[in-house]
């Protein structure tokens, strides 16, 4: 008996000291993650932009259903495919890229729904300011990229925030103060 006790604190003891299992990291793929955004024009239209730069990182952790995020859009990288509006919208009327030229999302969890992430609760600095924010998200998928023979994942993302929340208050209300944000990613397991 006192032999099965002994094993049994060994195996115990060595059960404790095994590490946790680490969450996958991921790099995010700048040439497939294009975060964009649409506004109210004096509700008339919906006007849609989007940033051409990002980078970051994310982690999950499947087995424990968690991870983080760390995203940075460069805002100088804006796009309208109308030259003139780009550079109104990069002044400081708007995203004033000259003092701010990044805006971030960082999170350090993902709450999942089932086996996905559902949403992605965090904070967005945009102009300085940073506010709570959650991402939820729509779509997740993994699976081992056919040409590159690396994992990857993808998702897509979406925020609406208070433009105003941030300082970016030009022409509201006449131009919408909702913006929905929509960050379309995929990343390489690193």
């Amino acid at each position: 008996m006192q032999k099965l006790n002994a094993a049994i604190v060994a195996l115990a003891s060595g059960l404790v000291s095994l590490p946790a299992l680490a969450a996958d990291s991921y790099t995010i793929d700048p040439g497939h993650t294009h975060p964009s955004y649409e506004i109210s024009h004096f509700g008339w239209s919906i006007q849609r932009g989007r940033f051409d730069k990002v980078s970051g990182k994310i982690t999950l952790d499947r087995a424990g259903k968690t991870g983080s995020a760390d995203v940075t859009i460069d805002a100088t990288s804006l796009s309208t495919g109308v030259a003139k509006l780009d550079e109104h919208l990069k002044s400081e009327d708007f995203f004033n890229v000259a003092k701010y030229p990044t805006l971030t999302f960082r999170a350090s969890k993902i709450v999942f729904n089932g086996d996905a992430p559902g949403s992605v609760p965090g904070e967005f600095t945009m102009l300085g300011v940073t506010k709570p924010a959650t991402l939820t998200v729509e779509r997740f998928s993994c699976g081992m990229h056919p040409m590159l023979k690396k994992e990857v994942c993808g998702a897509e993302a979406t925020v609406t925030i208070k433009r105003s929340d941030f300082g970016m208050t030009k022409y509201v209300p006449n131009l919408g103060d909702d913006v929905r944000l929509e960050i379309n990613i995929e990343a390489f397991k690193d």
